[in-house]
């Protein structure tokens, strides 16, 4: 027996020894056609055609130690490159694993909350696809999907005492923003120390049912009075994929509770995100809710059409602002690697979709800019 013991314990570090790394490479080239209705001259031209992304995506696997990394760049106009997402894993079996680096934060329904290339209201909010730098632990079971992490902070681009979050970033997060244009940052608060749960239950049957809940706890530095204030969010969240119908629901309360210099503008915090920042309310209600079908066909190289609509309003607490609502209607086409999302996107007092970029998703738009707005888009992706 003592000999079988050393033969195994052999043979599996040959085995571990033998084992050679894997990588896969991959990313997508993506261009964008967009007709905004409140931009006259870019009405009469027709709207816009231009350059998207370009992305790498880069996965690899050694000794039981797993790497994921997706850089993406942006035009200069809308952050220029960035990291997405960036993370070392392990897996102690096929149902638990841990995450370290720039990972995505669990909460609410995953890995999106939407169908479309928008995403949700959720997204703009920084509470959808949000990614920061922390540990992450996962369980997938039969029943029961449930994560744990903590973040440390957002992902930091500018090392230093207390320097202003870059806007130069894939996910929003809370940041800084010149209020009242004198040329210096404002209203300068980070996201630190954050624990984020999660937990999905999965209904037994063929339409995929997953019923789930999540929570947030962390704290918000401002850098000027240097003192900490707290955020906290709570949802509960659905998803259903029956043959070709799917549908997504989620609602979401989130508080804010900065400490700004002399206690001012506390009802409003700035987010940052694609190299810019625009201002959001501190307390907020979201409801959302997607819904899709699939249609399988033949024509040429398309062999899919999707076709879905995702709705999303922000029930802001403070009543002297107003509500933030957004629908998108489109269909994605499904051909090969080329994959394209034609959308007619609305919104009131959504930043996106209002010539009233900064005050739209806090206070609300102006007078002139309080009413719903339509971009018309369409992207179109390689994806390799």
């Amino acid at each position: 027996m003592k000999y079988l013991h050393i033969l195994a314990v052999l043979s599996t570090t040959l085995l571990f020894a033998q084992e050679k790394p894997e990588v896969k490479i991959g990313g997508a080239v993506r261009f964008n056609y967009n007709l905004s209705t409140w931009k006259e001259a870019q009405v009469k031209r027709g709207g816009d055609f231009g350059y998207d992304l370009f992305r790498i995506n880069a996965v690899g696997k050694y000794k039981g130690i797993s790497a994921n990394a997706e850089y993406r760049l942006y035009s200069n106009g809308f952050g220029g490159g960035m990291l997405k997402q960036g993370w070392l894993g392990y897996h102690f079996d096929e149902k638990n694993e841990i995450q370290l680096g720039l990972t995505q934060v669990p909460f609410g329904n995953t890995q999106y909350n939407s169908n479309s290339w928008f995403f949700s209201i959720n997204y703009y909010l920084g509470l959808e696809d949000d990614h920061d730098m922390g540990v992450k632990f996962t369980h997938k079971g039969e029943k029961w999907d449930y994560d744990l992490a903590f973040f440390k902070n957002a992902e930091e681009l500018q090392f230093g005492n207390l320097p202003d979050l870059s806007p130069n970033r894939y996910s929003y997060d809370i940041g800084s923003i010149d209020i009242d244009g004198d040329g210096k940052m404002d209203l300068r608060n980070k996201e630190i120390n954050q624990l984020n749960a999660k937990v999905v239950y999965k209904v037994k049957g063929s339409a995929g049912h997953r019923i789930g809940a999540s929570a947030m706890y962390g704290g918000v530095l401002n850098l000027d009075t240097e003192n900490i204030g707290d955020r906290k969010a709570f949802s509960l969240h659905y998803q259903m994929k029956k043959n070709k119908l799917g549908l997504k629901l989620q609602g979401t309360y989130s508080k804010i509770n900065p400490k700004n210099p002399d206690n001012k503008f506390n009802d409003i915090v700035a987010m940052s995100a694609y190299g810019g920042n625009y201002l959001t309310p501190a307390e907020f209600y979201t409801y959302t809710g997607g819904i899709s079908y699939d249609i399988p066909v033949k024509f040429g190289p398309v062999s899919q059409l999707r076709l879905y609509n995702d709705f999303g309003m922000v029930d802001k607490i403070n009543t002297n602002f107003q509500n933030t609502y957004m629908n998108v209607t489109g269909i994605m086409i499904s051909a090969g690697n080329v994959y394209i999302y034609a959308d007619m996107a609305g919104g009131k007092n959504m930043p996106w979709f209002n010539p009233d970029f900064t005050n739209s998703l806090a206070k609300g738009s102006s007078d002139d800019s309080n009413k719903w707005h339509t971009r018309y888009n369409i992207n179109i992706g390689y994806y390799f």
